[in-house]
Parts: structure tokens; sequence; C-alpha cells
């Protein structure tokens, strides 16, 4: 598995790759990279069938950690475009890139 960082993520997804969240809803409801799809790793396994297999998926957690986990349980899959992002979503958000924050 490839590991990007935030700029090469954001890349490959504007060129159809699907962003991955892993972390928790609550965590994702405070801060996430716009367009990232919410699969919390609690449900990982159990919806895996869900990703489609024809796609690149990079996958983005708080710093990089469950992501990668997540990743090379989709590798062991046979899933075979897969990256993580290096940083999670802290290094997303510090690199500038698009988005959403819960409004208090």
């Amino acid at each position: 598995m490839e590991d990007v960082t935030p700029q090469e993520g954001q890349r490959r997804v504007q060129s159809g790759a699907l962003l991955v969240d892993v972390r928790e809803p609550n965590e994702y409801q405070e801060v996430h990279a716009e367009g990232a799809l919410l699969m919390p790793l609690s449900e990982f396994e159990s919806r895996v069938a869900e990703l489609p297999k024809d796609r690149e998926l990079v996958m983005i957690c708080r710093s990089g950690a469950r992501s990668a986990r997540a990743g090379e349980y989709l590798m062991q899959n046979g899933y075979s475009q897969v990256a993580n992002l290096t940083g999670g979503t802290l290094a997303w958000v510090e690199a500038g890139l698009p988005s959403v924050k819960e409004q208090s």
C-alpha cells in the first residue's frame, strides 16, 4: 500500500479516487475532508463490500494509523488500488485543503 501526502491524496480524489474516512461518526462530524465517505473502522469489515474494487481508494483517519490498518485489510481482501493518507485529517486540514467543520 502506498502512502500519499494530503496534496497527492486530493489530486487523486480529483482524478476519481474515493476518499474513505475510517474515524468514528463524532470525529467525522467535528471536521472531515470535503467529499470523504464515512466508514468507521468499527463497522469496516461488515461494510467493506460497499467499496468499489475498480476505483482507487484513498484511506484517511485522524493521523494515519487507523486508515493504514483499514488499507491493509483491503489489500488482503482483493483490493489493489489503495493508498493511505499520511498524517490523516490533521495534515489535510493543516495543508489548507477543502474540509467541512461542524458549525457550533
